[in-house]
């Protein structure tokens, strides 16, 4: 598998499994589907995370094999077992976190074709880790909306908006148009217009194409009609500088 990955390292574990897929496909016409899913087996068995997580979606998924959770489980948790200590930094960090977040995700609704119970406070840990440990967004994001519901993690507006600001700053849409609501509307915390309504903006701007998209707009656009002309004014400003920052456009 020597070659495979491109020189440049792709940004999430999503952008790296996809540029692995491509890799292996070829330039030139590709190769077949069962020679792509052997050449990602091989490079499984050699202990190579991203065929691993690549391997997991795709039997998640059901795309190019028959699809198989418990065979997407057996991925996942491989990558998160063997690499648990990996450093919180780089393309590998960023596949063993989401692999975390999958794995987590498989245990909070169990897999009993696996043998895997429900246990949605061992699907928290597993998730907390990938938050804390490796700065994953989206974990982050999943640690905020934990914390707003009595039956996880305990409703703390506060902790919640620490998460999702951790997760916003890093571009994530979804964690953006959360704190934005909770900023704009003073639920838990303390109430900020100008700055819930920017973040609500870069949000939008950010899910354009995305399935988000419409909850987000909809939270915005109801903030929009609360809004002073002046407090939108300055939101849009605010947006408008510092969303670049923030993943916005």
């Amino acid at each position: 598998m020597n070659g495979v990955l491109p020189s440049e390292a792709p940004a999430t574990a999503a952008d790296a499994a996809l540029a692995m897929a491509n890799s292996l496909d070829g330039a030139g016409g590709g190769i077949s589907s069962r020679d792509f899913v052997d050449a990602l087996e091989d490079a499984a068995l050699a202990g190579q995370p991203m065929a691993l997580f690549q391997l997991g979606l795709m039997y998640e998924s059901g795309e190019g094999v028959q699809k198989d959770p418990v065979k997407a489980f057996g991925y996942f948790s491989q990558i998160a077992d063997e690499h648990a200590d990996a450093l919180p930094r780089g393309v590998e960090a960023d596949i063993v976190a989401q692999s975390f977040v999958k794995v987590g995700e498989y245990y909070r609704t169990g897999l009993p074709e696996a043998g895997i119970p429900k246990n949605e406070d061992y699907s928290n840990k597993l998730i907390l880790h990938a938050a804390s440990y490796f700065g994953d967004a989206d974990a982050q994001y999943m640690v905020g909306q934990l914390y707003r519901d009595d039956e996880e993690l305990g409703d703390n507006p506060l902790q919640s908006a620490r998460w999702l600001n951790l997760a916003a700053r890093k571009g994530h849409a979804a964690a953006q148009a959360r704190l934005g609501n909770m900023l704009f509307n003073g639920q838990g915390v303390g109430a900020d217009q100008v700055e819930g309504l920017m973040w609500l903006t870069v949000a939008s701007r950010r899910s354009v194409g995305t399935p988000e998209a419409v909850w987000i707009n909809e939270l915005l656009n109801n903030a929009v009609s609360l809004a002073t002309p002046e407090q939108r004014q300055q939101a849009t400003l605010a947006a408008d500088s510092l969303g670049s920052r923030f993943g916005g456009l």
